[in-house]
């Protein structure tokens, strides 16, 4: 069963940014967070968003990025 397709304003909820800082990620390329582009319209899958989180997941402040 393929991921379900979130929001902008649910995918910045569940990462604790403003849907505006998605925006400019997407613009600048600046994480690797796919999305899915429907007409005009982005969507996130859910587990895209998910899998970003446990990438950024860190022990402590000297891991790498």
């Amino acid at each position: 069963m393929p991921s379900p397709l979130i929001t902008p304003e649910e995918a910045a909820r569940m990462l604790g940014v403003s849907p505006r800082t998605l925006a400019t990620w997407r613009c600048l390329g600046r994480y690797r967070l796919p999305y899915v582009k429907i007409g005009a319209r982005v969507r996130y899958r859910q587990e895209d968003v998910e899998a970003f989180i446990e990438r950024r997941t860190r022990e402590h402040t000297g891991e790498a990025a």
